[in-house]
């Protein structure tokens, strides 16, 4: 990603945090200054108590800093407007049942616009799209408790999306969760992305990382201690190792084989690619190839 963006783009979500300390004294996060900017998706790494959830939770004003400020679409969220900020800024917490509230899955979809004013035919119409937005739709009669962890996720993103956010952010989406739903929650962060909406997530999956996020936030202590695009993060060894973290398989693979580092392939489908072209026959081999065969 570009390191001059700030410089290009006015910022979605503009957070500056001295520090939170919550109140048995624990200084969640310190120092940190971050923005969200419009087409994007970033991914906060690191271990457990690096201060991912805490920052995660100051964007949409969850959580407020001791000392700083949050701006979000260009306004100054204070303690009269974090309902603005709630509404701009969806949260889709681990905890998927912390969301869940009512009988059914069109119902609590429904919930949040209710909240907002917006009820009747219209609430039940912006809802099922948001439903079919992340592949829910078979759902909607469905008793959200009784949901599996990933098609609770999924219900948890239709019920920030029906609000038509600026920005979605996910609080380790993958905790709990099989492959299959592991890729099925991918996928909808793909989607939503490529329908204009900036997603923010944390994850301990640094495969995931990779594979989702064009820029990668490394946490540790509270503070965010590196950050860039998945290849400048995932081949900085110094910076993981300041993190406990350890490069994504596809990195470790390319090392120990013997990819050229220029190269920097992140994910799976980078390392396909690369050994697809170490076994192509080059355009020249193939003519000269032509070139001396003899006809009889």
């Amino acid at each position: 990603m570009s390191t001059d963006r700030s410089e290009r783009q006015t910022p979605l979500i503009d957070l500056q945090c001295g520090a939170h300390t919550y109140p048995d004294g624990t200084v969640g996060m310190h120092d940190v200054d971050f923005s969200v900017y419009p087409d994007e998706v970033v991914a906060f790494v690191g271990g457990n108590g690096a201060g991912k959830s805490t920052l995660l939770e100051h964007l949409n004003a969850t959580l407020v800093p001791d000392d700083g400020e949050l701006v979000v679409d260009g306004t100054e969220i204070t303690e009269d407007n974090k309902g603005y900020a709630r509404k701009a800024v969806g949260f889709v917490f681990q905890n998927a049942d912390t969301q869940l509230v009512a009988p059914t899955v069109l119902d609590d979809v429904v919930f949040g616009l209710q909240n907002y004013g917006i009820t009747g035919k219209e609430a039940e119409r912006r809802a099922r799209e948001a439903l079919a937005t992340v592949d829910a739709s078979h759902l909607e009669d469905r008793v959200p408790h009784y949901l599996s962890g990933g098609e609770k996720r999924l219900i948890g993103l239709a019920g920030v999306l029906v609000l038509d956010p600026s920005v979605v952010v996910l609080d380790e989406p993958l905790a709990g969760l099989d492959p299959e739903r592991s890729r099925l929650v991918a996928e909808r962060i793909h989607q939503i992305h490529e329908e204009g909406i900036s997603v923010v997530v944390s994850t301990h999956d640094l495969e995931f990382a990779a594979e989702i996020a064009n820029r990668v936030c490394v946490m540790a202590d509270g503070n965010i201690i590196g950050s860039g695009t998945p290849q400048t993060a995932f081949y900085d060894d110094e910076l993981l190792e300041r993190a406990n973290l350890r490069p994504p398989t596809a990195v470790r693979v390319a090392r120990d084989v013997g990819v050229d580092s220029a190269v920097q392939p992140v994910t799976e489908a980078d390392l396909v690619t690369v050994f697809s072209d170490r076994t192509r026959p080059s355009e020249t081999t193939h003519t000269e190839s032509l070139d001396n065969t003899s006809i009889d």
